[in-house]
């Protein structure tokens, strides 16, 4: 046993403890543990049932959200239309300097007192409140549903804010006439609304309006866009790659620098809305989107603005031009508005139209690869069927632009052939198909199978005018000029107002030397505005005749053409044109960077001269005539060392120590869009103003036998004399004139090298000329 006392302490303290709540928390002294726990169970309840919410998205804040936001510009709108009547300093809203004024802090403005007659009862109008808001929720639909919800009156929407007219007392009955126009305007905002809504959600209405629709129709809507498509894709930029882009669209590389300005650089899509009225079967317009005769032909669609030189041209006969071109380009939309679709399916191809549209769509989706695999798919199953092959060569053709492969480009052309010779393929098909081919036969260069696939499509469609406008440019491209001139005497045999013939006509006279009667079919074909005839080629060549007759309205043409994008000023009128090039007409050697090359000509001129004297005897026959038709009068021959970057090796023997001279300055012997030529002019020569056919190149002229007096050469506005063994440099793109009224010959030396803000890879890959 032990000590009493021991125990007795030991009772005491025992009794003095508080008792320990339980486990389970219900303990009498646990009321503070109790509450925390409970906190704690509610505050992880609170999380979890938050991330529930978001994790299986029970709510969508979005739409949350934007009720919200709706409610408050409501809300603000409201409070706005009923606060307003208490506006009282003008400014159209209830604000601070409004409350001041109605608690008598603030004296009102006079003008506003002087103006309101009847200010009580305007403060209780009730009709009044709604306007604001109307106004505010007509403006939304009226422009989402312009065309399928025409209001009665839109022109209303800004004037009906009639808090700035409420101060006035005099205008209360304006308000009362008002105050009906609110109402329906509302019914027609809830309906607008409704549209706008389930336009938003799908468009049903249209939906049904299409579905309602022929379904040739739809199929044939959609064809006419793939054309258009496929016209944009034939259009691959010059030099883009060596293999598929060497036989460019231009026709430049067909055709030597001395034809370089009369080319007809086309092929195809600048005839196919010439007449819009012949063609009944087929619509051009939506088949083939690409016009041609609406963009210069050049790498850079916009020209460099040069620091042009004033235009020898009066302001007032360049403005009659401009209207009497414009008014007629204006006449031609309206021409279209008649056109019928074109019918691309016969009645198999019908049959299959559901196969034909899941193939068609995977094609417009740029899936080509398995579009391709599709239409054969359906050429192997379906033969006969001319809409399934005519839908492989449209893949074939879009697989050789992807992979920039001419061998797949010739299965497209043989394939589209194939669609032609079906036993019944709808006419519009054939048209289309055909069209195409030749397209893609002249992109190639293959020119004479152009032209036979183009004689075809005249056969086939003897009336289409377009197609014989077609096929004289053919002939054209071939340098078949006396062909391509019978094709058009008889498109204005039947259609005497064609501009399209008739430019191409009176290019075809010029051509022929028959300077002054071209004048007027070149002028009347570009006045008429048709498709086609906008283009830079037919301005050129009217001012440039205008000029040799003596008419100064020339400079009248060049400024409409500078106008309209072909030229970069009236002095600088090159067609093949690279944008953002530096443009003066004179250059100092140090502006061109070409020092060394400039000091190596001046330096050796008496070797360079020596060698051109050797070979000059007329027997030898090495200095051929100027066949470019820019003299009017005189004896200009020319011996040429390199032409479009490339060395004519038989002349190089006859003058070795020149050739070695310049084979080491590639900017020379590399120009692909010049030469380098001895030039000899006799005396009594002249040569029409001109211009050069790409502000590409920079041209040198070393002077080797120059008369004391009589030579001179005009470039834009000034004019220069050369000096023995000095070199003139000068841009040959802009307009430039030479005199030889000497007693004796003039001997030069032509070195043209690349423009020396041209890249390492524009140079490598810009087409020659």
């Amino acid at each position: 046993m032990g000590d009493p006392c021991t125990e007795s302490n030991s009772m005491a303290e025992s009794d003095s403890k508080p008792p320990s709540a339980s486990k389970n928390g219900k303990g009498e002294g646990g009321s503070g543990h109790s509450f925390f726990t409970w906190f704690m169970v509610l505050a992880l309840l609170g999380v979890w049932t938050s991330v529930a919410v978001v994790w299986f998205e029970l709510v969508d804040y979005d739409d949350v959200l934007a009720r919200a936001k709706e409610f408050r510009y409501n809300i603000s709108e409201v409070l706005q239309g009923k606060l307003g009547a208490y506006d009282a300093d003008g400014d159209g809203d209830f604000d601070v300097e409004d409350a001041k004024v109605l608690l008598g802090l603030k004296e009102k403005p006079s003008i506003l007192v002087e103006r309101r007659a009847e200010p009580e009862s305007l403060v209780e109008e009730p009709e009044a409140e709604p306007e604001p808001e109307v106004v505010e929720e007509m403006i939304q639909p009226s422009h989402a549903e312009e065309a399928a919800w025409p209001f009665p009156d839109p022109v209303e929407e800004e004037p009906v804010v009639l808090e700035e007219v409420e101060p006035e007392g005099e205008e209360e009955p304006v308000e009362d006439e008002a105050a009906p126009e609110i109402e329906i305007s509302e019914e027609q905002v809830e309906e607008a609304q409704v549209d706008w809504e389930s336009e938003l959600e799908g468009e049903p209405e249209v939906a049904e309006a299409e579905e309602s629709a022929p379904a040739e129709e739809d199929e044939d809507d959609s064809l006419s866009e793939d054309a258009g498509e496929n016209q944009d894709t034939a259009s691959v930029p010059e030099g883009d790659d060596d293999v598929y882009g060497s036989q460019s669209m231009d026709v430049e590389s067909e055709i030597q620098e001395d034809h370089t300005e009369d080319a007809i650089d086309t092929i195809g899509e600048i005839v196919e809305e010439a007449v819009p009225e012949e063609t009944e079967e087929l619509d051009h317009e939506e088949l083939l989107e690409v016009d041609q005769g609406d963009e210069p032909t050049r790498e850079d669609e916009n020209p460099q603005e040069a620091e042009e030189e004033p235009a020898p041209a009066e302001d007032q006969p360049v403005e009659k031009v401009l209207v009497t071109a414009e008014a007629a380009q204006e006449q031609k939309p309206k021409e279209k508005v008649k056109k019928k679709k074109p019918k691309l399916l016969n009645k198999f191809d019908k049959t299959i139209k559901a196969e034909i549209d899941a193939a068609e769509k995977l094609r417009k989706k740029g899936k080509v690869e398995e579009a391709l695999r599709a239409f054969e798919s359906l050429v192997q199953r379906y033969p006969q069927s001319p809409r399934s092959r005519y839908g492989k060569a449209q893949s074939e053709d879009d697989l050789a632009e992807k992979v920039r492969s001419n061998e797949v480009l010739l299965k497209a052309i043989n394939t589209y052939r194939e669609v032609a010779e079906l036993p019944d393929p709808p006419a519009d098909l054939v048209k289309t198909t055909l069209k195409r081919r030749a397209e893609r036969q002249q992109f190639l260069g293959r020119m004479r199978g152009a032209l036979a696939t183009l004689e075809w499509l005249v056969q086939l469609f003897p009336e289409d005018i377009s197609l014989k406008n077609d096929l004289g440019v053919g002939f054209l491209l071939m340098g078949d000029n006396k062909n391509a001139k019978r094709v058009y005497e008889e498109v204005l045999a039947v259609a005497p107002n064609d501009g399209f013939a008739k430019v191409h006509y009176g290019f075809i006279l010029k051509s022929d030397n028959m300077i002054a009667e071209s004048i007027p079919f070149l002028r009347e074909g570009l006045q008429t505005g048709d498709p086609g005839t906008d283009d830079g080629r037919f301005y050129f060549h009217l001012g440039d005749a205008l000029q040799r007759v003596g008419d100064s309205s020339a400079y009248e043409w060049y400024e409409l053409g500078h106008q309209r994008g072909h030229f970069a000023s009236v002095w600088q009128r090159s067609l093949y044109n690279v944008d953002g090039l530096k443009a003066q007409p004179w250059w100092t050697p140090r502006e061109t960077t070409y020092t060394d090359l400039v000091k190596t000509l001046e330096k050796n001129w008496k070797t360079i001269r020596d060698e051109a004297l050797s070979v000059m005897d007329p027997s030898r026959g090495l200095f051929v005539p100027e066949d470019e038709n820019l003299r009017e009068k005189g004896q200009w021959g020319q011996f040429t060392l390199w032409q479009q970057g490339k060395k004519v090796e038989k002349s190089c023997r006859s003058v070795p120590k020149t050739c070695a001279l310049l084979d080491r300055y590639p900017e020379a012997t590399g120009c692909k869009r010049g030469q380098i030529k001895y030039s000899v002019m006799q005396p009594g020569t002249h040569v029409w103003p001109h211009t050069g056919p790409t502000n590409c190149r920079l041209r040198m002229h070393l002077g080797l036998v120059i008369p004391a007096n009589g030579c001179q050469i005009r470039c834009t506005n000034q004019t220069r004399a050369w000096e023995e063994g000095k070199v003139l440099i000068f841009d040959d793109s802009f307009e430039h004139e030479v005199w030889q009224d000497a007693s004796s010959y003039r001997l030069i030396f032509i070195v043209d090298v690349w423009h020396p803000e041209l890249t390492q890879y524009q140079r490598q890959t810009l087409s020659p000329i």
